[in-house]
């Protein structure tokens, strides 16, 4: 690689913070503490998994305790975790493997960190012959794999039996911060392996492990791999990844007098700070390249790294445009030589580095990551200098930016900051679109227009739907639950009512048990109007059927509602689509032979598809389908089934025939909801696949199958499919079954 993009770092040094986070599933949004973290108890000799299960009708959650865990058990569900990604990932195993036999080339002590499958402690037991003196510190050396997350140690444990290794490695339940020599582990560690690492590279706690693991852990000058991790980005221009966190500007272009932003706290409505992993090669057309790639930070995991460090840079701009955001990857060094590498770059990185190893192959446990430049961006003249001033902490990065020659434009504004509500970038993209807005401005538009309403109620987080009926219902009294967003999303409306002009005692916060709700909480009226976008802060990871939530809760105010009252959304429907979708299909095969090892015996555990015995099939998967690598829709899209919102909640069921209308290679269906707002079925709202702001529910196939147009037959191809689908309305939980017809 050219030593240009190689540019020397300085560094601000603090003092160091440690502690040690390693690789754990990702936790429901909007819960807290993490749930799914393992615990396990020394007095017992049984361990125990405290479980955070959450209802999504009802938003409610409880811990449940499953004792010594199994393969087949509910209560814990690593289907929806990035393992099973991460261990289809033939180029990532490969650069490991290749870069621990070229290390552990001599008796001695591995230290597997982070262990989760045991995959690179067999790799290391492997490259040094450890015999059946499984976990000594004998002539043949000895591996010790840390692994802090119960039901992971116990898929481990299998994985080892079945591959012969049970015996050869040294299995500790433990986070490595918590490792004593002399008690948990007899020596030193000779080398490290490990594989804690995300999109952004720290956020994993990489920083303090390493901290840890070198001041406690690691003798002196240790071998390690990976061996160093280098961090590039480069200034981009996207009106896309614009409108995902500049709400004031976008509402500037709109006319129809809703001002979640207005001027005098533009900053009021904000995303998080922080970088976005985004998939950015589906982004590749529409984006505006406006400077080389620079490198940012080099870390290297054989010394003891800095909890903070700084970098100013000066990156020409290669255009004329707006900065609206910086994207960034890293590339990682496996081996000490310099012959080993793998790298989350974009795929226009890889093609013009040509170096780099592995192609262009696509993934879904690490990413390119995103940092929004804030307001509009920064306006740049090719030739300029920009000035990028880039911060780590122990696990992120943060960025500022600002040509030479402007002065940066900064609001200083505490009352501002002090009401703050942050939603995320694609909640903050879907109040900025005309489109969306108009469409649901006008649904209400059409009710309001007919009757005056005494009371109305704001079923679920929307922000907008409250300030919306603020603004047609000047005289009417508007009831919010904001089971999410509370007392936070209250101040935030509170905080526009002079600006925006409507009767603060016109609004009132209801208790969001709403179990606890009587007719006095509404001041012994009844609801005219209820609404909700659905939408449900925290919940835009979860699966489109699970913002039924809002049936449930307005089958819970059935007493409470007028005998005319209208809902908006008026129903919903269950979309379908048959897709081709390679990449995410082959990131979630069943696993066989990684790198020499059998890992068949985790297949049902992490929620393989393919290969795998009746009656067992793939999860649904929450996913943004725009951001899986290469898709082809094969069908039309098809209603499977209706859920009437001005009837309580019930059980229902829907089939039907998806007649194919492309050829190729099936991978699953993708399912969605359309919010159908007014009673003639005029103004619908799709979340379909065609709609990047919102999460699908992708059905994956055990196996994939060649489909053609129907009318055109082929006795090896499929032209219809039937899929039948049952809503279940005391879990939520919707099955999905199908038939191919040939």
């Amino acid at each position: 690689m050219s030593s240009l993009l190689f540019p020397k770092i300085s560094k601000t040094l603090t003092p160091p913070h440690n502690f040690s986070l390693h690789r754990l599933p990702p936790p429901p949004l909007h819960i807290n503490p993490r749930p799914t973290r393992a615990m396990s108890s020394e007095s017992t000799q049984q361990h125990r998994i405290f479980q955070l299960k959450l209802d999504p009708l009802t938003g409610n959650s409880e811990w449940i305790v499953v004792d010594e865990y199994d393969a087949v058990s509910p209560a814990v569900d690593l289907a929806t975790t990035s393992y099973l990604d991460m261990l289809n990932d033939k180029h990532r195993n490969e650069a490991y493997r290749l870069a621990i036999e070229k290390t552990v080339t001599r008796p001695c002590h591995v230290l597997d960190i982070g262990a989760g499958t045991g995959l690179l402690s067999m790799m290391a037991a492997r490259a040094m012959g450890i015999g059946e003196e499984a976990g000594t510190d004998g002539d043949k050396g000895s591996v010790t794999a840390c692994e802090s997350y119960l039901p992971m140690v116990k898929l481990m444990r299998k994985v080892l039996r079945q591959n012969g290794m049970e015996r050869k490695i040294k299995v500790i339940n433990k986070r490595s911060d918590g490792l004593n020599v002399g008690i948990d582990i007899n020596s030193r560690a000779d080398i490290l392996v490990s594989e804690i690492l995300d999109s952004e590279l720290l956020g994993e706690g990489l920083i303090p492990t390493l901290q840890h693991a070198h001041d406690h852990l690691l003798v002196k000058s240790p071998k390690t791999v990976p061996y160093r991790a280098t961090i590039y980005g480069q200034l981009v221009e996207s009106e896309f990844l614009w409108k995902l966190h500049d709400l004031y500007n976008a509402e500037v272009c709109t006319s129809d007098g809703v001002r979640l932003a207005p001027t005098e706290l533009k900053s009021v409505l904000q995303v998080k700070p922080q970088q976005l992993p985004m998939h950015c090669d589906s982004l590749q057309e529409e984006i505006k390249l406006l400077s080389e790639p620079f490198k940012i930070f080099e870390f290297d995991f054989w010394r003891r790294p800095d909890s903070h460090g700084e970098v100013a840079l000066h990156i020409n701009a290669t255009g004329d445009g707006r900065v609206n955001a910086v994207v960034s990857w890293w590339i990682l060094q496996l081996d000490q030589e310099g012959t080993i590498f793998y790298s989350t770059a974009p795929k226009w990185i890889k093609e013009l580095w040509t170096e780099l190893p592995g192609g262009s192959h696509w993934c879904d446990h690490w990413k390119q990551c995103v940092w929004f430049v804030p307001g509009q961006g920064l306006s740049v003249l090719k030739g300029e200098d920009v000035r990028l001033h880039a911060i780590h902490s122990d696990i992120s990065i943060s960025y500022q930016l600002e040509v030479q020659s402007q002065t940066n434009e900064r609001e200083h504004n505490s009352r501002s900051k002090d009401l703050q509500l942050i939603l995320s970038p694609e909640k903050m993209a879907t109040y900025s679109d005309a489109n969306w807005r108009r469409s649901v401005l006008t649904a209400l538009q059409n009710v309001t227009c007919k009757r005056d309403f005494q009371l109305c109620f704001v079923a679920d987080d929307s922000v907008f739907l409250a300030m919306a009926l603020t603004h047609l219902c000047k005289t009417s009294h508007v009831m919010l639950l904001f089971p999410g967003l509370r007392q936070k999303g209250f101040q935030y409306l509170q905080s526009l009512a002079e600006i925006n002009q409507f009767n603060l005692h016109h609004l009132k916060l209801l208790d969001h048990r709403q179990d606890c709700l009587i007719i006095q909480d509404v001041a012994d009226k009844k609801v005219d109007l209820l609404v909700g976008e659905p939408f449900y802060y925290g919940g835009e990871t979860q699966l489109p059927w699970e913002n039924l939530r809002f049936w449930k809760e307005r089958t819970r105010l059935e007493k409470m509602l007028s005998c005319d009252a209208h809902v908006v959304p008026c129903k919903g429907l269950l979309r379908v689509c048959a897709m081709s979708l390679p990449d995410l299909w082959t990131s979630r095969r069943s696993l066989a032979d990684i790198e020499g090892f059998d890992h068949s015996v985790a297949n049902t555990m992490l929620g393989a598809c393919g290969n795998l015995p009746a009656p067992n099939e793939g999860p649904m998967l929450p996913c943004y389908v725009w951001q899986c690598g290469e898709t082809k829709e094969l069908s039309e899209h098809f209603t499977l089934m209706e859920f009437d919102f001005s009837k309580p909640m019930s059980s229902c069921s829907g089939e039907t025939k998806v007649e194919f209308i492309k050829s190729g290679i099936c991978h699953g269906f993708v399912l969605w909801i359309d919010w159908v707002l007014d009673a003639e079925n005029i103004i619908v709202v799709s979340t379909g696949p065609g709609h990047r702001l919102w999460r699908q529910g992708v059905k994956l196939l055990t196996k994939p199958v060649t489909v053609g147009k129907h009318g055109i037959k082929h006795p090896e191809e499929s032209t219809l499919v039937d899929i039948k689908a049952v809503f279940d309305s005391s879990t939520g939980n919707l099955m999905i079954e199908h038939s191919f017809i040939w």
